[in-house]
């Protein structure tokens, strides 16, 4: 047993040991510790994305740690799942840091874990090479993701974004103009094919959703049914529609087995509900984690699913 599976184990049992009440008086205590500037930053972040819940200590609102706390007292054996399913070092201490940071704002070993090495999505360490492949960037924005996969790989056959706003496909579009066989779709990927409506978010149109509630009609798809080819690699950043999108790529999931990096950061329960859905879909993967967010909140985790 190394440290990382001891600290693991060892906060696995002092959750277990607590009713949801206590875990929640813990992680509040906590939290009134950390530095009156940096609770300011975490309440402000917290509450301009509205993911996690809302946090305001002036008001009495401890919502977003009432959430993690229900999440840890529900949730601690698919934690423990995820955690034995992770197929390196480097995975196991990322997950213990979030959950570490959730709990006691442990910001020291989340720092350790950011990723200074890869771009985002690619690291070469879990995905050394790709050759030939069908790749689909599920939430493209101005096209960072695609043109890093391009540098990277230097050798594609055909690429798919999905990007939901007119403005920003236009700025898409003029950013990966130079490259051949890209396909444009102006559409949502959900778990079926119909209509939602987008939610323009007040912080940045990268942060925009797609959801019952928003302004604009928008045309959503599943990926089963908008590609009919075969895929090799899927990236999904969508603002917390990712299981819903998961749910209408099964087809391609368990027939293709595509490569598939997956945001899992933007609710309480995508960190272990996304990779269970992927192996109730297909057990052939090994599942990794990477991190590329800050060392105050976790943000921009992403979940490497490899076929066998």
């Amino acid at each position: 047993m190394n440290i990382i599976d001891k600290n693991f184990n060892d906060f696995v049992l002092k959750i277990k040991n607590m009713n949801l009440e206590e875990i929640f008086l813990n992680i509040k205590n906590n939290f009134n510790k950390v530095h009156p500037d940096t609770q300011k930053s975490i309440q402000k972040f917290l509450n301009d994305f509205n993911y996690w819940g809302t946090l305001d200590i002036e008001k009495n609102d401890y919502n977003e740690i009432y959430e993690k706390a229900k999440s840890f007292y529900e949730h601690i054996d698919d934690y423990i799942w995820l955690y034995n399913n992770l197929k390196d070092y480097t995975s196991k201490k990322i997950l213990f840091a979030i959950l570490n940071n959730w709990y006691q704002y442990d910001f020291s070993t989340l720092k350790e874990c950011m990723n200074y090495n890869y771009k985002h999505y690619f690291d070469l360490d879990v995905i050394p090479n790709c050759d030939n492949q069908v790749f689909v960037d599920v939430g493209t924005y101005i096209g960072d993701t695609t043109l890093d996969y391009i540098k990277i790989y230097n050798n594609y056959k055909k690429i798919y974004c999905y990007e939901i706003t007119n403005y920003t496909m236009a700025i898409l579009k003029n950013n990966l103009g130079e490259y051949k066989n890209i396909v444009y779709k102006n559409k949502a990927v959900s778990c079926e094919n119909s209509i939602m409506y987008l939610k323009n978010s007040l912080v940045n149109s990268s942060a925009n959703q797609v959801d019952n509630n928003g302004e604009i009609e928008i045309e959503t798809v599943s990926l089963d049914n908008d590609i009919l080819e075969k895929i090799d690699m899927i990236k999904m950043d969508i603002e917390g529609s990712e299981y819903n999108a998961l749910i209408g790529a099964k087809n391609h999931i368990i027939n293709d087995k595509p490569i598939l990096l997956i945001s899992v950061y933007h609710n309480n329960e995508d960190l272990w509900k996304l990779p269970k859905l992927i192996y109730e879909y297909n057990n052939n993967y090994n599942f990794y984690l990477r991190y590329y967010g800050n060392n105050i909140f976790p943000t921009e985790i992403v979940l490497f699913a490899i076929p066998k």
